[in-house]
């Protein structure tokens, strides 16, 4: 069970959690501490997380943990092109002669949606409302709230596009960040072949935190000062984007990038945002959503940083 939290704890406190966390989730994704921190940011900075790479190289396994540290619910969907919005929002069921609303398992805390460009664009887009005002409208004219904190993890392989569909901007642009995990090191794969798989291991992680506490750690996150010259700095980047890569980074994406920088600044034990906060989320901010995304929306997004100087 996890320690209690009240929902005024202390900054420190907070901190000090979040950081557990970390160390929790790094002791089932071996040799992926940026990785996992970036991870733990986006939820912090109450996001959503887009996951590219190929099959076997974690992705399951940090979701899970993730989920399992921070003592929030779990619940993956395996995205099919026979898959309906039905099968991951829910809808109506008869019982006993009336209709009644069953909820889908998009009604969690930490919902994987795995290769998700492997399901219709119909079906892909049943998850914008949810991903954007965190709540479900259904057929019966109800809207129903989603669990708090709540956090999409999608998957997906980009080298195998045979059968998929790929995600449309609008629905990129709803994930905070995405993320690659690689290949592990020499010593961390020499672990994970001596050990065998982590996933049993992320199911079996005792929770550091709970929802309650997470919502506390994300508005600390929200409170993190971003001073003028900062300000400055991250329009310049906006602004430079829209020139050289047009038609460039959004308003939303200035705002995902503000906020992934808090997360981090915050996990740093900063109470403002330094340039090294905003460098470090800078690529798996603002990659998939430059020059059509993949290896040449990172590629642009680090042109960028090495071309705008810092205050």
């Amino acid at each position: 069970m996890p320690r209690p939290h009240p929902h005024g704890a202390a900054p420190d406190a907070l901190r000090t959690s979040a950081r557990e966390a970390l160390a929790a989730v790094g002791s089932v994704v071996l040799g992926q501490p940026e990785t996992v921190r970036l991870a733990l940011a986006c939820l912090l900075a109450d996001g959503h997380l887009l996951i590219e790479d190929l099959p076997g190289v974690g992705k399951t396994t940090l979701a899970q943990a993730l989920a399992r540290a921070l003592g929030l619910g779990f619940r993956r969907v395996q995205f099919t092109s026979d898959l309906l919005p039905a099968d991951i929002l829910g809808g109506p069921v008869l019982r006993e002669g009336e209709l009644v609303f069953e909820p889908g398992p998009v009604f969690t805390h930490v919902l994987l949606a795995d290769e998700i460009n492997r399901a219709s664009p119909r079906t892909q887009s049943a998850l914008l409302e949810a991903m954007e005002e965190r709540q479900v409208s259904g057929a019966d004219g109800e809207t129903r709230p989603l669990p708090a904190p709540f956090l999409v993890v999608a998957t997906q392989n980009p080298y195998h596009l045979a059968g998929t569909h790929p995600l449309p901007e609008s629905q990129l642009d709803r994930f905070l960040m995405r993320l690659r995990l690689g290949f592990p090191p020499a010593e961390a794969e020499r672990r994970l072949l001596a050990e065998g798989p982590r996933l049993e291991a992320a199911a079996a992680l005792a929770p550091v935190m709970d929802p309650a506490t997470v919502r506390a750690a994300q508005a600390a996150v929200r409170s993190v000062h971003a001073a003028p010259a900062l300000l400055d700095y991250v329009q310049a980047l906006l602004a430079a984007s829209r020139g050289d890569f047009a038609p460039g980074l959004s308003p939303r994406a200035g705002l995902a990038l503000m906020a992934a920088a808090r997360a981090w600044a915050w996990l740093e034990g900063r109470g403002s945002i330094v340039p090294d906060d905003v460098q470090a989320v800078f690529v798996p901010v603002a990659g998939h959503r430059l020059a059509g995304g993949g290896e040449e929306g990172d590629h642009a997004a680090q042109t960028l940083l090495e071309r705008v100087p810092v205050p």
